[in-house]
Order: C-alpha cells, then sequence, then structure tokens
C-alpha cells in the first residue's frame, strides 16, 4: 500500500522536496555536533536537559493522545470516529519516532542508545521509558497497518488483532506517566517534585494532540477530498476543552501548593518563569505567552456556539496547542533547572545547530506522517467507490 505515497500532485512533490532539504540541513547540523560535541549546544553542568528533551517531553503526549480515538472508537463503538482512528494512530507514530530521535541525538552519539538495551538498567526511569515508546510504536504500526489492510479489502479487521488494540490503550496512557516519572523521580528539582505531574501531563496530552488532529482533518479537507466529518471534528473539541481546563486546574493547583506553603524551592521556578529571579527572566515572555493563549483557546472553546465555527475552532486549537508546546517543551523542562541546587540562576538558550538538529527531525516526523496519511487516505478513496 505504501506505493500510493508515490503518487501526488505538483504541491504534493514540492512539500515533500521542501521536507527533504529541511531534514538534509538537520542531517548536517547534527554531522556537526558529532563531530565537535554536545558543546555546540546550549546545554551546560546546570542545564543538563535543553530543547532536545523537552521536545521529547511535549511529543510523547501527542503520541498517547491517540488513545482519546482509540478507546472511544473500539471499546465504546463510536462510529463517528471511524474516519480519523486511523490518522490519530498514524500521528502516533510519526510522533514517536520523533521521540526516539530526540533521545538519540541528545545522547550525543547514537551508539549509546545500543547500551540502553545491551546492558538494561532496571532500576532506571529513562530505559523503562524507552522500552514503552518501542512497544507502543510497534503497537501503532501494527494495529494501524492492519486496519487499513482490512479497509482496503473491504472486509473486517482479523479478531487476533484486538487484543493489540486494546493493549494499546492503557500502553498510551502508561508512556506519559513513565515520561512523567523521569521527572517526577528527582528529588533535587522542587519544581517537578510533585505527584500530580503524571495526571498534569496525561491532560495536556489529551489538550494538546486532539487540538493538532483537528488542525490535520480541517487541512485534509482543504487540500484533499477526504472529510473527517463535523461531528468528529466537534467531539475532538470537546475534548480539548475540558483537558485543556483540566490541565489549567493542575497548574494552578502547583501555584497554591507553592506560594500558600512558602517552600522556596517550589516558589524560585515560578518566579522565575513569571517574573523572573535574581535579575534574569529570558523564559518570562515566553511563560505568560503560554498562559495567555491557553486562556484565550478555552474561552472560545467552552462556548459551543462558538465552537462549532469551523474558523474559531482552528485559530482555538492553534492557540492550545502553541500554549502546551511552550508550557511542557520549554517552561516545564528548562524553567525546572532554576535556580541549580547552589541556589544559582543558570539560563539556558539553544544553540545554532541544536536548533537546526530540531527542526531537521520535526521536518523527518512531517514525512513519515505525509507518507502514512496520504497512504490512507488513498485507500480510503478507493474503499469508498
Amino acid at each position: 500500500m505504501i506505493e500510493k505515497a508515490l503518487i501526488g500532485s505538483r504541491k504534493y512533490w514540492t512539500w515533500i522536496t521542501f521536507l527533504l532539504v529541511l531534514i538534509a540541513v538537520g542531517l548536517y547540523a547534527y554531522s556537526q555536533q558529532l563531530i565537535q560535541g554536545l558543546h555546540v549546544t546550549g546545554m551546560s553542568r546546570d542545564v543538563s536537559w535543553g530543547v532536545y528533551i523537552a521536545q521529547l517531553t511535549f511529543l510523547v503526549g501527542v503520541a498517547a493522545s491517540a488513545v482519546m480515538l482509540v478507546l472511544p472508537y473500539y471499546l465504546h463503538n463510536y462510529k463517528k470516529f471511524g474516519k480519523i482512528v486511523i490518522l490519530g494512530e498514524f500521528l502516533a507514530i510519526a510522533a514517536v519516532s520523533m521521540c526516539m530521535m530526540f533521545v538519540i541525538v541528545d545522547m550525543g552519539k547514537p551508539m549509546r542508545l545500543f547500551n540502553m538495551f545491551l546492558h538494561p538498567t532496571p532500576n532506571s526511569v529513562l530505559f523503562w521509558d524507552a522500552t514503552v515508546l518501542s512497544v507502543y510504536l510497534g503497537l501503532n504500526l501494527l494495529c494501524g497497518w492492519v486496519a487499513l489492510q482490512s479497509e482496503a479489502k473491504g472486509i473486517a479487521p482479523p479478531k487476533w488483532i484486538k487484543p493489540f488494540i486494546y493493549l494499546s490503550i492503557p500502553w498510551a496512557v502508561s508512556i506519559h506517566t513513565v515520561t512523567a516519572f523521569l521527572y517526577a523521580g528527582l528529588p533535587g528539582r522542587h519544581f517537578w517534585l510533585t505527584a500530580i505531574l503524571a495526571p498534569r501531563f496525561l491532560a495536556s496530552a489529551f489538550a494538546a494532540g486532539p487540538a493538532l488532529l483537528i488542525l490535520l482533518c480541517l487541512l485534509l479537507r482543504k487540500i484533499s477530498d477526504f472529510d473527517a466529518g463535523d461531528e468528529a471534528i466537534q467531539k475532538l473539541g470537546t475534548i480539548v476543552t475540558y483537558a485543556a481546563i483540566m490541565n489549567f486546574f493542575f497548574v494552578g493547583l502547583e501555584f497554591f501548593t507553592a506560594f500558600y506553603s512558602q517552600i522556596p524551592g517550589h516558589m524560585h521556578t515560578f518566579e522565575y518563569l513569571f517574573v523572573g529571579l535574581d535579575g534574569k527572566s529570558a523564559l518570562t515572555p515566553m511563560a505568560w505567552i503560554s498562559m495567555l493563549l491557553g486562556l484565550f483557546a478555552i474561552v472560545l472553546l467552552i462556548f459551543p456556539s462558538l465552537r462549532k465555527n469551523t474558523n474559531i475552532l482552528a485559530m482555538a486549537c492553534v492557540a492550545i496547542f502553541a500554549s502546551l508546546w511552550i508550557d511542557k517543551g520549554i517552561s516545564l523542562v528548562i524553567g525546572g533547572f532554576v535556580p541549580n541546587p547552589f541556589d544559582r540562576v543558570t539560563e539556558y538558550s539553544p544553540g545554532f545547530y541544536e536548533v537546526l538538529i530540531t527542526i531537521g527531525i520535526y521536518a523527518i516526523g512531517a514525512l513519515i506522517l505525509t507518507v502514512l496519511y496520504k497512504t490512507a487516505i488513498e485507500v480510503k478513496k478507493e474503499a469508498a467507490k
């Protein structure tokens, strides 16, 4: 079926070429990182996780959000998601692939990844995170491809695939829970040392992932004959609304715990993010942009009359996606290193090659998603005839 992605219009191939150029630039930047070492990045002794791990954290949530389609469709027989459940699974494949690439580039040398599996350390959360991500990638590849093959043949999916589909539901929750444990298990970082970090991760995932899927569905409606259906899109909008509200509720709990208790270790990172600390405030503008975008999106989404307007829904989804990308992909990870254990502020900004590598990995993810979506849409077109 993959050969269907080799046929397309001039615009389609222009898009593919554009992505390949970005990938080539990213590969060049990565070659320079391999030659010169990780000092070309903005990471340091005090900020040892930068934009790479920040993107991993955010994209794990995008991958986990596929469960918001798989669960209603397969467990509750919500047929309106029938057209787009495969899109959610394929989005998870692209997201997990990017997650694993960000782990590789963060390690400095790719061969270090093999040490994680050749010499496993069961008490390492990073080992378990890599394991659950690998299994989740395999589950979505298997379930998505088998379902698409069955649709191409005009038959129901085989019964043997059902246990793997059901397994993917709790597994989706596990990948983001284990990722949250990477942070919550570090006693020296007060900003992350909270029992509600995993629920907060899941709430943000169930807002950002479906928001991106809504935007992709609206884009596909414009550039192809594929239409996910208004009811499915609106239902996703409802999911985004309540998940975003829950995420802000959890953030509010963190604020209350930090400032009502007046524990300095919990307060300092919030102070750095929103008002600055010791005269340093590099992330303050982004933290406020994230907060304002999120609140703006919730105001648009909470009223059904506004949410039913496609243009307003798209605007709200862009706002909530950008808000959560900043919150989880920048503020939470990088801000968590401020101040350091010696109570000093060391700021971080990504290096030039670091930015190019990040763009290159996103381009690879976009290419994977383009090929998978092109294949799925062409199969659905033929099945509809």
